[in-house]
């Protein structure tokens, strides 16, 4: 391998989260990673100041590919996941692909563990493709968890990928599905093809739950057609009656999300003293409005 040629590739895609973005970011170049790597952010033409922030990094490759709004009169068609995601993943040039969400952080020591954990399993003559990350949606989860499709096959929300096995299986499927279960349509190609889709039992992501509401409202309304989709693709080959959670309790010593956007952790924080408050208190929707009227 060149000198300088990277041995991971980190590929995000962002809308309109510049706040998280950074956070992600920083969580990366944070990550005590000893060998080379490189940051691709394809970015679905924000205007929230992700873009100017972006071309200020001197350390993060940029693709921008307008997803949203209209130009010259008329709207701007709008790509797959699997598209936008594409775009990253063919432009890397590092020997592993490690996609990460631009609203997550990556706990201190998760990239080399996982890099070493795949190492050791191919020297010991595994066929492994993909290393998944154990995550959680914060803060509404107290363990991690990674995710196990049709067949009882592990898949990736967040993690590692061996990028020649992505070539190998022509990439993300880009028309089949809008927004959801391509993730997990990936990593049944993987394991169709004769590889192995794993977790790293020290690899952790945490996850902020609800990071942009009308963008998370907006991906939401493909999830039944690409549902149907997914079955329709792999039934018959996986029995898609199966799948599940593998959960995995850990303390992070590192407390990494602490290093989420400080407004919307207080936010956070506030809406889940109010869900608990009307969880105890029946009425406390009532007596809000009483002292509204009141006021």
């Amino acid at each position: 391998m060149a000198r300088h040629r990277p041995v991971i590739s980190f590929v995000l895609g962002s809308f309109n989260r510049r706040r998280f973005l950074k956070a992600a970011i920083e969580s990366i170049r944070d990550n005590s990673i000893t060998v080379p790597y490189e940051i691709i952010v394809v970015d679905g033409g924000s205007n929230d100041g992700s873009l100017g922030w972006l071309s200020q990094q001197k350390d993060v490759i940029t693709i921008i590919q307008h997803n949203r709004g209209s130009f010259s009169g008329q709207a701007v068609k709008k790509r797959s996941w699997g598209y936008f995601m594409n775009l990253g993943f063919k432009c890397a040039q590092g020997k592993f692909i490690l996609m990460l969400s631009d609203d997550c952080l990556l706990v201190p020591g998760t990239v080399m563990n996982s890099v070493n954990l795949f190492q050791k399993l191919v020297a010991e003559g595994r066929r492994i493709a993909a290393v998944a990350f154990y995550w959680r949606n914060w803060p509404t989860m107290k363990d991690y968890w990674v995710g196990l499709t049709f067949g009882d096959k592990m898949f990736v929300n967040h993690g590692m990928y061996l990028r020649s096995a992505l070539e190998k299986v022509d990439w993300i499927d880009e028309e089949r599905y809008q927004f959801y279960h391509a993730d997990g349509d990936l990593c049944l190609k993987l394991w169709n093809e004769g590889y192995e889709v794993v977790d790293c039992p020290d690899a952790f992501v945490e996850h902020f739950a609800h990071a942009n509401p009308c963008v998370r409202q907006s991906n939401l309304l493909p999830q039944k057609a690409d549902w149907q989709a997914y079955q329709d693709r792999w039934s018959g080959i996986f029995p898609v009656n199966s799948g599940g959670w593998i959960h995995r309790s850990y303390n992070d010593p590192y407390n990494t999300a602490r290093r989420f956007p400080r407004r919307e952790r207080a936010l956070m924080q506030w809406r889940r003293i109010i869900e608990y408050q009307k969880s105890v208190l029946p009425d406390f929707t009532l007596l809000r409005k009483s002292k509204n009227i009141k006021k």
